[in-house]
């Protein structure tokens, strides 16, 4: 019998509890996959508070991205067989030990990417593929901003950022995330607790501002990020770590300069197969290249999934995370 975490009502860290879980076999166009490595992100606490609500509702097994082998295929797949490495970003079911997944999801991992690395990588690294070249298009000489530096988003953005040839900013709340977000290709960094951050910005571009905001952190960012921006600047919110951004009056974005706000997810920009396969391969490509490297800071046991959201809840993690199922 294989094992997942199950999550049977809102609440705390208490609520991930680790039971017998049968998968299933695999139907028409599905796969049964044995994980090796399992991501830890943001959304898998959204989906356990009540933020987000639970897709299919309960019981849930959280958790939107994994590594592992193909150990049976359904019908009607041609490109996938036994004993082939496959990782995935969906939105729940990776806090298992097998899992059946609709096949059009996962992608094959290249040789030169560990299985670790890949299910540290999809999700956060996917993100930040869509967030740098579809949501706002990243070029040499942009300035940006990203909130949570040292996070696992920020720590690949921040290179493939630095990569593309702009001057990339971040915050973060401590010494030690500074120095580990300027080690992953941010310029300057920028202490939230002890210094406001758009006076900051203000300060480090000279009062130009900057041409994008990527936003993970919502209700203690906002409004000030907006702050950040030049005329005709971009606001991207593509998290709430702190919170939900408050309703705002569209002319807000007017008075401060004309501003562009979106709120992108990378469920909708990989929707399509083809764009889930473009944005994989522009990830593995340029991790192979060695312009973004993935360091894993952080493993847990599947079965201290709790220990692990209260970590990453309270800020005592940096990085990317996986369980080792």
């Amino acid at each position: 019998m294989s094992k997942a975490i199950r999550i049977h009502a809102h609440g705390g860290p208490e609520v991930l509890t680790y039971e017998d879980a049968d998968p299933g076999q695999p139907e028409s166009g599905q796969i049964l996959v044995r994980h090796t490595a399992i991501g830890l992100n943001f959304i898998d606490v959204y989906h356990r508070s009540g933020l987000y609500p639970p897709p299919g509702g309960f019981p849930l097994i959280p958790g939107g991205e994994a590594a592992g082998v193909v150990v049976e295929v359904g019908a009607d797949i041609d490109w996938l067989k036994p004993g082939d490495r496959i990782a995935y970003a969906v939105t729940t079911g990776a806090y298992a030990k097998q899992r059946v997944i609709a096949a059009d999801r996962v992608v094959k991992v290249p040789d030169g990417i560990s299985d670790e690395q890949a299910a540290a990588m999809m999700l956060k690294g996917m993100t930040a593929e869509y967030l740098l070249r579809r949501t706002f298009e990243v070029k040499a000489g942009d300035t940006i901003l990203f909130h949570a530096a040292a996070g696992g988003v920020g720590l690949i953005l921040g290179q493939w950022a630095k990569h593309l040839g702009a001057t990339v900013i971040g915050t973060a709340s401590s010494a030690d995330k500074i120095e580990l977000a300027k080690a992953h290709g941010f310029d300057h960094v920028i202490n939230y607790r002890e210094q406001d951050f758009v006076a900051g910005v203000l300060a480090i571009t000279g009062g130009k501002k900057c041409d994008v905001v990527y936003d993970s952190v919502g209700n203690d960012t906002f409004p000030a990020s907006l702050d950040c921006l030049k005329p005709l600047g971009m606001f991207a919110s593509f998290g709430q770590s702190s919170g939900p951004v408050p309703p705002f009056s569209m002319s807000l974005l007017a008075q401060k300069g004309s501003l562009f706000a979106t709120r992108p997810t990378l469920f909708v920009y990989n929707a399509r197969r083809e764009d889930l396969e473009a944005s994989a391969a522009a990830l593995f490509e340029i991790v192979l290249s060695g312009a973004v490297k993935i360091k894993i800071n952080q493993r847990y046991a599947l079965q201290d999934a709790g220990r692990a959201h209260s970590d990453l809840e309270g800020r005592r993690t940096t990085g990317t995370t996986i369980f080792v199922p």
